[in-house]
C-alpha cells in the first residue's frame, strides 16, 4: 500500500499545483474584467475531489483492498493518460483555464488542443482518473461512489460552462 499511498499524494500535489495556476489565472481574469458564474456548486466539486483521494487510502487501508496487477496496471496507466489530458486542456486554455467558471469579456472561446475534438475534455480527464484512480488498487466503493456523485455534479458544471460559454460567443 505504500507506493500507492505515494500515487494518492503525487495526485494530491497535481491537485495543488491546478490551485495555483487556477489563483494566477483567476487574477489574470479579473484584471480584465473577468465575471465568475457557478459558484454554487464550486464547494461541492472541492469535498468530492478531496473525497476521492482520502477515499482512495481510507477504503484500500480499512477494507484491506489488493492490488490485482491485471486490473491495477491498465488504471495506473489510465490515470497518467488523464493527468496528461489534464495539462494539455490547461496549457491549450492558457490564462482562460480555471477550476472556477469565469467569463472574461471579448475573449473567443478556445478550439484548439484537445478542444478540436471535445467541447469539455478536461471533464473526460476527471471521469477517467476517478474510475481509475480507486480502481488502481481496487478501491471499487471509491471509484462507484465518485463516479455517480460527478455525474451529477458534471450535469451541473457543464450546464453552468455552456451557459458561461454562449455570453462569451454572444459578447
Amino acid at each position: 500500500m505504500g507506493w500507492y499511498a505515494v500515487l494518492v499524494a503525487l495526485v494530491g500535489a497535481e491537485r495543488l499545483a491546478e490551485l495555483v495556476v487556477s489563483k494566477r489565472n483567476l487574477r489574470w481574469s479579473l484584471a480584465r474584467g473577468g465575471i465568475v458564474a457557478g459558484q454554487g456548486h464550486y464547494p461541492f466539486m472541492v469535498v468530492l475531489h478531496t473525497g476521492l483521494l482520502a477515499g482512495c487510502l481510507i477504503e484500500v487501508y480499512a477494507a484491506d483492498r489488493p492490488f490485482v496487477p491485471a486490473l491495477g496496471w491498465p488504471m495506473l496507466a489510465l490515470v497518467a493518460a488523464s493527468q496528461a489530458l489534464r495539462w494539455w486542456c490547461i496549457r491549450t486554455l492558457g490564462h482562460q483555464w480555471n477550476t472556477q467558471v469565469v467569463v472574461v469579456p471579448g475573449l473567443k472561446a478556445v478550439t484548439g488542443g484537445p478542444y478540436r475534438f471535445l467541447r469539455h475534455p478536461n471533464y473526460v480527464a476527471v471521469v477517467v482518473e476517478g474510475l481509475a484512480l480507486p480502481l488502481v488498487h481496487s478501491a471499487w466503493v471509491t471509484a462507484l461512489v465518485f463516479t455517480v456523485l460527478n455525474a451529477g455534479l458534471m450535469v451541473v458544471r457543464i450546464r453552468c460552462e455552456e451557459a458561461a460559454l454562449t455570453r462569451l460567443e454572444t459578447a
